[in-house]
């Protein structure tokens, strides 16, 4: 088959390690790197030192992200191919061979990168996810305090349109410290009267 990119990496990327294979017209090379920030930061010379235009790696769960980020600003096309798209071949059960047979296939000009957005957009993407997640968290406590009052039998939901509004938190900070106060007289009382049976029981000693 006719060779599309000449100078090009493969990467099988896991949780703990990540294998390349670069292929240039020079030579062959395969390595394996952790994924902690200083590995990451060598896998990035390595690719560079070798002059690789094109990499390749698979959309596995999160794990590309890192590698993705300090690849983008280089002048290094990266391609986020779907797992799917890299069809399954007769003895490719290694994670080197994975590397080898993904960068073969970028070298060949046969995968097809998923679309990734820019830095901004991802940043973006984030937050607005991240703030979804806060608004169901809140909605998840708020019906969770309404099932609370009701299972005491308090009935704020019936006179308060919103519960968690101006009179719904005032009237719940003004009831537990009425019940503080309260808590607080019975505690007394309750010391009151047992200094008061002790000073007795003494007295008839």
């Amino acid at each position: 088959m006719q060779v599309v990119h000449e100078r090009c990496c493969g990467l099988d990327v896991h949780k703990k390690k990540v294998v390349g294979c670069i292929l240039t017209p020079e030579t062959k090379e395969v390595r394996t790197f952790g994924t902690v920030t200083d590995d990451l930061l060598s896998l990035t010379d390595w690719i560079l030192g070798h002059g690789c235009t094109h990499v390749a790696m698979e959309s596995t769960g999160v794990f590309w992200k890192s590698i993705y980020n300090l690849l983008e600003d280089k002048e290094v096309e990266v391609l986020v191919v779907n797992a799917q798209h890299i069809k399954q071949v007769p003895g490719r059960k290694t994670d080197v061979r994975d590397a080898e047979w993904i960068a073969d296939l970028l070298r060949h000009g046969l995968l097809r990168g998923s679309y990734i957005p820019d830095r901004d957009q991802r940043e973006l993407r984030e937050l607005v996810r991240y703030r979804k997640s806060l608004i169901r968290e809140r909605a998840s406590e708020v019906n969770r305090l309404q099932q609370v009052l009701e299972g005491a039998n308090i009935k704020l939901a019936s006179v308060a349109s919103n519960v968690m509004g101006v009179t719904g938190p005032s009237w719940m900070n003004w009831s537990l410290e009425t019940w503080m106060r309260q808590s607080l007289k019975n505690w007394q009382k309750a010391v009151y009267v047992t200094r008061l049976r002790n000073w007795n029981e003494h007295c008839m000693a």
